[in-house]
């Protein structure tokens, strides 16, 4: 799928946004953040957007970005939640690849921090974020399961997981999937 989208899904936390920038690189590619693209979108950032207009609001706003970018050849980091939107596996494997960067809850937690910014954790002491984190990623997981490519990194820097995700992606295209 030389050419094609490189989807980035899982958890808030995962690493999709420093991971996807740096693969981006790696490839000569453009990089997107859909976050980024949303709040530029509705001029103001997403706690807001989820503050005053709802999820449904963020989420309609989340698919009209991914379906903008879908196809165009690059490498898009997606918020945490957007696989898990009905039709939105299928129309993001239709037109790239996708791939999980998959880490613990307690990973995640740690990389969060305090997550004053992310409305799904944000005002939550750190135990009832991790389970939070616990409750999200046992929703989504299903979803996440249906990426192309799964990378577990816990373990791996910002340069490692770019090069393994890479490494991952080039002997999927070299097979032709």
């Amino acid at each position: 799928m030389e050419g094609s989208t490189v989807w980035l899904v899982g958890m808030m936390g995962a690493g999709k946004s420093a991971v996807g920038q740096a693969l981006a690189e790696r490839r000569g590619a453009r990089f997107e953040d859909s976050d980024a693209l949303i709040e530029a979108r509705a001029r103001r950032p997403i706690p807001e957007i989820f503050a005053e207009d709802g999820e449904q609001a963020f989420r309609r706003l989340e698919r009209e970005v991914i379906e903008s970018l879908a196809g165009h050849p690059g490498v898009v980091a997606l918020g945490g939640g957007a696989i898990c939107q009905p039709g939105a596996a299928e129309m993001l494997r239709g037109s790239g690849t996708v791939a999980y960067l998959r880490a613990t809850p307690e990973t995640l937690a740690q990389r969060v921090g305090e997550a004053s910014v992310r409305p799904l954790l944000a005002g939550l002491d750190p135990a009832a974020r991790l389970e939070r984190i616990r409750e999200l990623l046992a929703e989504r997981e299903i979803h996440y399961g249906q990426a192309d490519v799964t990378l577990d990194t816990d373990t791996l820097d910002i340069d490692a997981a770019s090069a393994a995700l890479a490494r991952a992606l080039e002997a999927r295209e070299g097979q032709g999937a």
